[in-house]
């Protein structure tokens, strides 16, 4: 069933969502755990980073969806809330502190973006980091081990206008998605790691 969700003629890294079916969030959750099962990094610590700012509609996908998750799930690894967003001038000193706290942590990246209109409402994931600024044309350092973007809007055109002009209600939903989908894998690979921790696991 999840098969059905993912759409073709995507890079083998790559998998995507639409976010208005109803089992999008856990078809975001089987994708993060066949990522992180398949890097074989079961047991290092991982560190959900959401970036975007809620001063512009389209890029509040990465706050929305961590102060989501955070009410879904005690996970204490969390970066880029409403509260405490993580955006182009704090991303290097935020990526500092998680190299400072952290050994060799496994870093899921959640960022917006723009592309194509046949592409909005849809989530992609993947191997590798991602490059946030990229559709503004800033030059931020590439972030994470693993990314998740949802296509908020048409690129190629105006992209800050577009962005602050982006439909709240779409940039909601897929927070939810991607929330929802992380807070189930967040739980799962716990009990991965524990299975793996235990002896003879």
């Amino acid at each position: 069933m999840l098969n059905q969700l993912f759409q073709t003629l995507l890079p083998p890294s790559e998998k995507k969502f639409n976010i208005h079916r109803p089992d999008s969030p856990t078809a975001v959750a089987a994708g993060i755990i066949e990522i992180v099962r398949s890097a074989g990094i079961g047991r290092k610590d991982f560190i959900i980073l959401c970036i975007g700012t809620d001063r512009s509609t389209g890029d509040a996908l990465g706050p929305l969806t961590g102060s989501k998750l955070q009410s879904l799930v005690l996970y204490p690894h969390i970066y880029g809330t409403l509260d405490n967003p993580v955006h182009a001038t704090n991303l290097a000193e935020t990526l500092l502190s998680i190299q400072q706290c952290f050994v060799q942590p496994f870093v899921i990246a959640v960022d917006a973006c723009l592309g194509r209109v046949d592409s909005i409402g849809f989530v992609a994931l993947g191997r590798g980091p991602l490059k946030p600024g990229a559709a503004v044309n800033k030059d931020l350092p590439p972030v994470g081990d693993a990314y998740i973007t949802g296509t908020v809007n048409v690129g190629g055109f105006m992209e800050h206008l577009v962005l602050q002009s982006t439909r709240l209600s779409l940039v909601v939903k897929m927070a939810d998605a991607i929330a929802h989908g992380l807070a189930v894998s967040l739980k799962e690979l716990k009990v991965i790691s524990a299975n793996e921790r235990a002896p003879g696991g």
